[in-house]
Order: C-alpha cells, then sequence, then structure tokens
C-alpha cells in the first residue's frame, strides 16, 4: 500500500504544479463566465435606435405603429414617389408603404430600404399590420378583440411527487436540466483523464523511465497509483472550477445589474420581469413564464444530497473502470499512433451512453433506461440521467454493485496486460496478441 500511495502523490503533485493544470483550472471558468456575460452585456446595449417612415394610404394604421427603444417611426403624407426621392436623402432606416387595399391585398405592403433590413425589423413591421387587419376582419365578422383574447388560455401545470413521505413539488425540467449537467461531466471527464493515464504510461514507457520505476514498485501497483492520482487531479480540478465559476457569476451578475440599472425604464423592467420569470409585455401568452427561473426556482425541490453524492461515485466509478483500459491500451503500444486501433472498442460504450442518455431523458423509467443504467460501462452516464427523475434505491444499490465489479474486472485485465506490455518494446501488438498477454503466468 504504501507504494500505491508514494505512486499516487507523485502523479498528483507533478500534473497540479504544471502550468497548463493552472492555465486551465483558473480559464476555464473565467472564459464560462466571460462568454456569457459577453453576450448578455451585447444584447443590453448594442442595439442602436432605427427610424422608420411609414406611409399609410389606407388610414387604418396611423396609432398602430408605436415607438420603442430601438424603432421610431414617422408618419408621412406625401405621394409614394416623393417619398422614395425624400427617403435616398433622409436618415431613415426604412420606408414602409401601405397601399389603400391592404385588407383585400395584405401582400401589397413594401418596404423600402437602402440595404436589406433586419429579420427583427421586418418581423416587427409585419407583426404590427398583420393584428390590425386581424382585428379589422374578426370586427366585421362579429368578434371583437377582447373576445378573442378572452378565448385564448394558457394552461401552466405543476408536477408532485407522491411518496411515503408526503407530497411534494417536483420539475421534470429541473431534473432534465441537472440530469443532462453530470452526464455531459462524466462523458467528458472520462475521456480527458483517461486520456492522460494512456499518456502518462505511454510516455514513461517510450523514454524507458518505467524501467528504472518497476525496480521497486509491481507493475500493478504503478497502474492503480497512476490511476487513482489523476483521478484526484480531476476532483480538484472539479470543486475548484465550481467555486471560481460561482465566484464570478456572482460578479458578472452584479455588474449587468448595473448596466441594467443605466437603461430606461422600460428596458429596465422588461428585464427584470425576465429575470424573475414574469412574462414581457411583448411576449405572446400573458402568463407564459420563463423556463430559465422555472427550472432554477425548482431546484430546490431536488434531492440535491442524493445527487451529488451519487455524481461523485459515479465519478469515480465511470473513470476508473474506463480509466484501466485506458491504461492498458497505454502500455501495449509504443507511441500515441499505435493506440487508434484499440481506442474505438473503449471508447464506443461511452458514446453510446451519451447518445442514449438522449432517450433515456424522454422516458426515464423505460426499459432501455433500466439496463443501461444497470451495465457497468453505461451506468455512470444513463443512471445520473435517471437519478434527479428519482429511481428506487435498489436500482441504485444494484448499479453501484455492478460498477465496483466491473471496476474489478476490467482492472484485473488491464493489470494482465499492463505487466507484459510494459516492458514490450518494437513489436505491433494485435488483439490475438493481447489475448495471450492475458493468460501468461
Amino acid at each position: 500500500m504504501r507504494n500505491i500511495f508514494l505512486v499516487i502523490r507523485r502523479e498528483y503533485l507533478v500534473r497540479v504544479k504544471k502550468k497548463s493544470f493552472l492555465i486551465m483550472t483558473l480559464l476555464g471558468p473565467l472564459l464560462f463566465v466571460a462568454f456569457y456575460a459577453v453576450v448578455i452585456w451585447v444584447a443590453i446595449g448594442s442595439v442602436d435606435t432605427k427610424t422608420v417612415q411609414v406611409l399609410d394610404e389606407s388610414g387604418l394604421f396611423k396609432n398602430e405603429f408605436k415607438d420603442s427603444e430601438t424603432i421610431k417611426f414617422d408618419y408621412l403624407t406625401s405621394s409614394l414617389d416623393s417619398a422614395k426621392a425624400n427617403f435616398k436623402g433622409s436618415d431613415a432606416n426604412a420606408l414602409v408603404y401601405i397601399p389603400e387595399n391592404v385588407i383585400k391585398e395584405p401582400k401589397s405592403v413594401r418596404i423600402y430600404a437602402a440595404k436589406n433590413v433586419s429579420m427583427d425589423l421586418k418581423s416587427e413591421i409585419e407583426k404590427v399590420i398583420e393584428k390590425e387587419i386581424e382585428d379589422i376582419k374578426l370586427g366585421q365578422a362579429g368578434i371583437t378583440h377582447k373576445i378573442l383574447e378572452d378565448s385564448r388560455v394558457n394552461v401552466s401545470s405543476k408536477t408532485i411527487s407522491l411518496s411515503e413521505e408526503g407530497e411534494k413539488t417536483s420539475s421534470s425540467g429541473a431534473a432534465t436540466v441537472i440530469g443532462g449537467i453530470c452526464a455531459f461531466l462524466i462523458y467528458m471527464s472520462v475521456f480527458i483523464y483517461g486520456t492522460q493515464v494512456m499518456r502518462g504510461i505511454t510516455e514513461e514507457k517510450t523514454s524507458r523511465i518505467v524501467e528504472v520505476i518497476i525496480s521497486s514498485v509491481k507493475p500493478f501497483q504503478l497502474m492503480l497509483g497512476k490511476i487513482i492520482g489523476v483521478a484526484l487531479v480531476g476532483l480538484t480540478q472539479f470543486v475548484l472550477w465550481i467555486l471560481l465559476t460561482t465566484a464570478l457569476t456572482s460578479a458578472a451578475s452584479a455588474i449587468l445589474s448595473d448596466k441594467m440599472s443605466q437603461q430606461s425604464p422600460e428596458v429596465a423592467q422588461e428585464m427584470q420581469k425576465m429575470q424573475n420569470g414574469m412574462p414581457s409585455s411583448g411576449m405572446p401568452g400573458g402568463n407564459v413564464e420563463n423556463p430559465v427561473a422555472e427550472v432554477l426556482g425548482a431546484v430546490s425541490s431536488l434531492n440535491l444530497p442524493l445527487i451529488l453524492g451519487c455524481f461523485l461515485f459515479y465519478y469515480l466509478g465511470g473513470y476508473l473502470l474506463y480509466s484501466a483500459l485506458f491504461g492498458a491500451v497505454g502500455a501495449a503500444v509504443d507511441n500515441d499512433a499505435d493506440t487508434q486501433q484499440f481506442m474505438l472498442p473503449i471508447t464506443l460504450p461511452i458514446i453510446f451512453s451519451f447518445v442514449f442518455a438522449q432517450f433515456v431523458l424522454r422516458d426515464p423509467d423505460g426499459t432501455l433506461a433500466f439496463w443501461t443504467s444497470i451495465i457497468p460501462f453505461t451506468s455512470p452516464i444513463i443512471m445520473m440521467v435517471r437519478i434527479p427523475f428519482g429511481v428506487p434505491a435498489w436500482e441504485i444499490a444494484l448499479s453501484m454493485v455492478l460498477l465496483v465489479l466491473g471496476f474489478m474486472g476490467t482492472t484485473w485485465l488491464a493489470a494482465r496486460i499492463y505487466r507484459v506490455g510494459i516492458l514490450m518494446y518494437g513489436k505491433k501488438v494485435s488483439y490475438k496478441e493481447l489475448a495471450k498477454w492475458i493468460f501468461y503466468k
């Protein structure tokens, strides 16, 4: 055990002291927060006010085009030829021509501009004209706008879990988001840190350093120490990412709040509504909730301690299972180029797990979800997708036991290959050769 701890300590300290580790640990959360902060910042303050001239020959839209923070409307009374001539020398961005027979021929509306107008501007103009024409036609049919609005109903339901402890509010949206995030983190960590184990073993084998190391450490101890050491590096990086992302997100939120307070009262009010989960006045359906706010508000209804504990277990279990196989591949080859032929059988279950997760999110209690959350090669990702929705305790226990047994099996298999391959040089290894190594005494 002492030798294993020495290898773990060496692998951990060597990797956390690298400049690349420090840079990625600090740069990852910074880039993540900066990306979304810049997007929101640009969305708040980058839109210039546009001027749109309106020539309404029908006389139906005089008071329908309302000025906003981004668009200012100017009504004209001249002829179309005169309006087009004056438009060329003006600062207006667009000229909207509404003919007298617009009710009968709604497609006769024209928008003139020096260059193509944006889709948002075109859509807003068309929306105003469409609404007014609809109101006129409904009025002619004896249906007022108020009757139409009263007939529109938006149903918003709440999901409640019934258990022995009583009723408890739940959220399928929050379960989907949390399960998807956990599965993605495990998917990425298995690839990133498993590959680090493989490359580390290959580098030591190529440089012949391993010949000196195994003179005092058994090959199995060396492999296990490397696997656990890199796992601790991954956990350290995850914890630092979570702490730094939380701190940077709080700081970015404060800065964006100051930016929001500098906007006009109308814009600030609309943004505050969206932030609080209330509908914007420009959104159809007065009682449609903001999905982001709904998900964030429902996170507290989930069993977060269980989710966090299971995430740590499946993160470590999935990593240990696959990194043993990655380590075996690293020991069997002489360089990175030769690893490709052995990588496919290892990476396929991980890729399939991520693909299956999309279907499991739709039916977390189905047959596919059950079996893929029990099989050790797919359970780390699939079970983390299911747990936020609620999984029976016996299924979680069975999945964990099988995952531990799977790790023990892959570790034994990898150790049989590792002990032979680590000192094997200058030979192209095939699957048949690997099978022989497993049964060498």
